[in-house]
């Protein structure tokens, strides 16, 4: 699927051999599910009128479309979610609608507003949870960070003073593969220090990363004792430190890391260090002095890194068999060249690395590649002798509840790190989860109800006391019933603490966040104008009824369905609507950035 330079949609069945159009007219495409195509049209045939785009989608490659939503300024597709940012009819106002039937439905995303300097970021999704950052007004470079439930409506305040450049989009946000509920980002401290946290239960709970053994704290850090591993991801790179990578992580390299850092009591000036966590980030050692180029071969079995100095031609590549805590050179040409690249096949399957550059003279310039195969150095298929059993989350595997992570413990077979053997491109990550019993950290509190530090259990918010809480859900007025406590999405814990939460239908309809499609899709004529004046004045009639009510009969405004860890006091300045929460793009060069393409700023699925 190709956009044309003249904005057509245009298709091919047969691997580009041959293409037909589609569609014209098209703004923005994007891949659904089940080969589900997602677009955004103008009716008058210019894209420049953003905010009265319609919303179609195609299941059959082209031959049928169906609009599915209407007032579009930009959306994006990630895991089973489809996010829409939509106008509100209040001026430049716009809100994050979301859909998990492909458009079928939509529901408000339940979030805070933004006003015209600040935007919402997507940072990461599946089908459990999406991470969503909210901007703060004014140039802070942070803000919060909040995580939703499987339907991607309601959302939890997750982390406050999230660090993410308003000026060029840059966040150290980093989804750890390589062990499940595993996120690392970077918070901006009091003083304007960035110090990188981490979360082990996808989004919880977040802990500042220590100070390595085997490595002195930076000899420009203020506070000796307050020393911690800062990792440097896109925000240290826009700051034009010397960090060629961003962190690194494979699915079936359980628990291991490679990322640069830097020891200190904030991001340190000096030259960064290659560190590397076996465990999925809970500790962390040196493994190699200065920046480096790096990748993981063989399902973790084997590292390879090549020294990043631009100024100096390279002969050498470095390996590790361990892991990372021993590393071997190997000369692979007699005739250097200056390096651009290290690349190795997506999967982390391969045993071969190609590494890139150039050799110049006086007169002439030219491309070089070279490919390693390590299977000459690995010969020995592994056996189940060269695996131990390993419990991941774990300290102490004689505690019952050691390991619980999310509602289950995860035993895996991996690599011993003295044994040198192939894995090969048939090896299977092999896991035996075990459910834990509930506990109140498989929850998060509820909307109305916040928690105190360090302390598991969830209180009740004294000025919602009393207050019935109702939220609109796909059209239907629901109330909602609850002890304080919502499951986290993915926690798979059984038994046990397990508070009382209710959804209760209250068989009422409200109002929908979204005009109806089918009213965009009309010619105009005098017969449309008439029914469009007649809807016009029921919504008018409705709407009013409905204000009218809620404020007389409920207490003067609505309660809006929202949750929060953290936050104690939310929602007490009286919103007096659910179409009056407006969602904005920051007024930035990021702008321009819609998740157009797979080759966003690092860190970001995109921005709505």
């Amino acid at each position: 699927m190709v956009l044309s330079t003249a904005n057509e949609l245009w298709l091919s069945e047969d691997f580009g051999v041959n293409w037909r159009k589609i569609h014209e007219t098209v703004c923005l495409a994007k891949w659904g599910k089940d080969s589900t195509i997602f677009f955004t049209t103008s009716f008058n045939g210019s894209c420049n009128d953003r905010g009265m785009l319609d919303m179609k989608k195609t299941t059959d490659f082209g031959k049928t479309f169906k609009i599915v939503a209407s007032k579009i300024y930009s959306f994006i597709v990630e895991a089973k979610f489809v996010f829409a940012s939509i106008m509100t009819g209040t001026g430049t106002l716009r809100m994050i609608q979301v859909s998990v039937d492909q458009g079928e439905s939509w529901n408000l995303a339940q979030l805070p507003p933004v006003g015209h300097e600040q935007f919402y970021s997507i940072l990461a999704a599946d089908d459990d949870v999406v991470f969503m950052h909210v901007d703060e007004p004014g140039d802070t470079d942070f803000g919060t960070l909040y995580v939703s439930d499987d339907r991607g409506t309601v959302y939890s305040k997750s982390l406050e003073r999230h660090l993410y450049t308003s000026t060029g989009g840059d966040t150290d946000f980093t989804n750890v593969t390589s062990l499940r509920g595993v996120y690392m980002t970077s918070v901006q401290a009091e003083d304007g220090s960035a110090q990188t946290v981490v979360t082990f239960d996808q989004g919880g709970e977040w802990k500042l990363l220590q100070k390595p053994g085997n490595v002195e704290c930076d000899p420009t850090a203020d506070d000796k004792d307050q020393c911690v591993l800062y990792i440097h991801g896109s925000y240290s790179s826009s700051m034009k430190q010397n960090v060629p990578m961003m962190p690194l992580s494979e699915p079936n390299a359980v628990g291991l890391i490679l990322a640069h850092g830097s020891i200190g009591d904030s991001v340190s000036v000096m030259t960064p260090d290659v560190f590397v966590s076996d465990d999925g980030g809970y500790s962390w050692f040196r493994a190699l002095e200065g920046p480096h180029h790096y990748a993981i071969l063989d399902s973790g079995g084997l590292l390879v890194a090549v020294e990043h100095n631009p100024s100096l031609p390279i002969a050498q590549i470095k390996f590790s068999t361990d892991e990372g805590q021993c590393w071997h050179v190997y000369t692979f040409t007699k005739e250097p060249f200056y390096f651009t690249g290290l690349a190795s096949e997506p999967g982390a399957l391969s045993m071969n690395v190609s590494i890139w550059g150039y050799k110049q003279s006086l007169i002439s310039q030219y491309w070089v590649s070279v490919t390693i195969d390590f299977n000459q150095l690995l010969t020995r298929d592994c056996d189940k002798k060269d695996y131990v059993e390993w419990l991941a989350h774990s300290d102490d595997i004689s505690d019952p509840t050691d390991g619980c992570m999310l509602g289950y413990k995860e035993r895996f077979l991996r690599l011993r790190k003295d044994s040198v053997c192939w894995n090969g491109r048939d090896y299977v990550v092999n896991k035996q989860p075990t459910p834990c019993t509930c506990t109140l950290d498989d929850f998060l509190c509820d909307f109305g109800y916040y928690r105190t530090e360090n302390s598991s259990e969830c209180l009740e918010q004294p000025d919602l006391k009393g207050h019935a809480l109702e939220f609109c859900l796909y059209g239907k007025k629901e109330q909602l019933l609850t002890k304080g406590y919502r499951k986290i999405p993915g926690d798979k814990c059984e038994g046990g603490t397990m508070p009382v939460r209710q959804e209760v239908d209250l068989s009422q309809k409200c109002m929908s966040n979204l005009l109806d499609p089918q009213l965009q899709t009309a010619h105009p004529s005098s017969s449309v104008g008439i029914v469009v004046a007649v809807v016009a004045i029921m919504l008018f009639a409705t709407v009013a009824s409905v204000l009218l009510i809620k404020k007389y009969v409920c207490g003067g405004r609505f309660l809006v369905h929202r949750y929060s860890v953290l936050q104690r006091h939310a929602e007490a300045n009286g919103i007096e609507g659910v179409d009056e929460l407006d969602v904005q793009v920051a007024q930035s060069p990021k702008m321009d950035y819609h998740d157009d393409s797979d080759e966003g700023p690092p860190g970001m699925r995109g921005w709505v």
